[in-house]
């Protein structure tokens, strides 16, 4: 079986999901499993809802509700005009589900809640992605992910329960039958729903691969490849041709936007090879991520993350930042879903970048005032640079005022402020 993975730029509007269904065609008689991410922004959106939600702000809600009810409806109507009815009933009874989430008092902390609602994004996509393709003469079965995925109760960063995973996978997926089910969303032993992280859905794709014992993992994108930067931000970037599983991981680590941190460890220890490729031009072969070569060709690799905010902690009694601080900021951390991308620290002081998280990082930071003086910067790049040159550090290190930069044998990274 092949494992294809479609973020949610390929199906953020009709015209994607036409393209989804003319890539699957390219490959037809072959058995495969199809995981799609919420429709363009919809995460965002959703995101957006949670917030208002829990802050009680229910014209908010209803505005944010509406457009993404009909950003759907749209698509809908674009895909199946007058044989839509069916698919739009099935669509707006999600929509009276999440309608009645909003309307009730929360009943958990902000992670579960987040999960709840936020997973409806992916249902929503594979519930129009399946049917379409199914009217296209690709015959599928709309699968569950909450009902194959089992995590923990680790809201907004579930880690996978493989032994259950791995029965539940085998009861539902069978040979000479091709599926539609979701990324980034699973369930707890009690079917509250859990997400997998930001960017999931490469992580749930890895997962079944590994299950299935997969032929190859696909990931269509909207560039041919893995580039050595992101084109939209740096300048004159080059298609990566090969990859080896370990510098992938390396780059996800560091936040290459391409690759989910989680992706690479099931399939290199399955031995199934990754490849990244166009969803514009199918007749491209991409990346291959898989044993071999650290790259080819070996290049300066360059990672931008923004919307980051940077942390600095002091002791108030002038004492030394010590291992039990420090085992308390990161329990912190842990427990708030924010991940530090950088640190450094001093004396009587530590400093942490980390992503500007507008749900999360209140909370946390009130926490942390009660035992530190807290200071914080926002509107901030982390730059990540692999394999680094002298031309290299010039380009980044011009691109704003350093705040924070730290440098190892194959890595340089600093913080800047535009």
């Amino acid at each position: 079986m092949r494992i294809f993975k479609f973020g949610g730029a390929s199906v953020k509007d009709a015209e994607g999901v036409r393209r989804v269904s003319s890539i699957i065609s390219h490959f037809s008689g072959e058995d495969i499993l199809i995981v799609v991410s919420a429709m363009g922004k919809t995460t965002n959106g959703l995101e957006a809802l949670v917030k208002s939600y829990l802050d009680n702000k229910p014209e908010a809600c209803l505005k944010q509700f509406n457009a993404l009810e009909a950003q759907h409806l749209q698509i809908i109507d674009e895909l199946f005009g007058s044989s839509s009815l069916p698919l739009k009933d099935e669509v707006l009874e999600l929509f009276r589900q999440l309608d009645t989430i909003l309307k009730a008092p929360a009943k958990h902390g902000f992670n579960q809640v987040y999960d709840q609602i936020v997973s409806f994004g992916e249902i929503l996509s594979t519930k129009i992605v399946s049917a379409y393709l199914n009217s296209q003469g690709f015959g599928n079965q709309w699968l569950d992910a909450r009902r194959l995925i089992r995590t923990d109760q680790n809201f907004r960063a579930a880690r996978i329960d493989w032994n259950y995973t791995r029965r539940l996978v085998n009861e539902n997926v069978s040979a000479g039958q091709s599926y539609v089910t979701q990324g980034f969303i699973g369930s707890d032993d009690n079917y509250n729903p859990t997400t997998l992280g930001r960017e999931g859905s490469d992580y749930t794709g890895s997962v079944l691969a590994y299950v299935l014992q997969a032929k190859e993992l696909t990931i269509w994108k909207d560039v041919p490849g893995v580039l050595n930067g992101d084109p939209k931000v740096f300048a004159n970037t080059e298609l990566l041709k090969q990859i080896s599983f370990r510098e992938a991981i390396e780059l996800a680590f560091y936040g290459a936007s391409v690759i989910h941190p989680k992706t690479i460890q099931p399939l290199q220890e399955r031995g199934i090879p990754l490849r990244v490729r166009s969803f514009n031009d199918v007749e491209q072969e991409g990346t291959v991520i898989s044993e071999g070569v650290s790259l080819n060709p070996f290049l300066a690799c360059f990672i931008r993350k923004d919307s980051q905010q940077l942390i600095t902690l002091s002791t108030r009694d002038l004492a030394f930042i010590a291992e039990d601080h420090l085992s308390m900021i990161y329990k912190l951390f842990h427990r708030f879903g924010l991940r530090v991308n950088l640190s450094q620290h001093s004396a009587t002081s530590s400093s942490f970048c980390v992503n500007d998280d507008p749900i999360a990082s209140p909370p946390l930071l009130e926490e942390l005032k009660q035992n530190f003086d807290v200071t914080v910067v926002g509107d901030l790049e982390l730059y990540t640079v692999r394999h680094y040159n002298d031309s290299a550090l010039t380009e980044i290190q011009s691109r704003g005022r350093k705040l924070l930069e730290q440098v190892s044998a194959d890595t340089y990274q600093i913080v800047i402020r535009k």
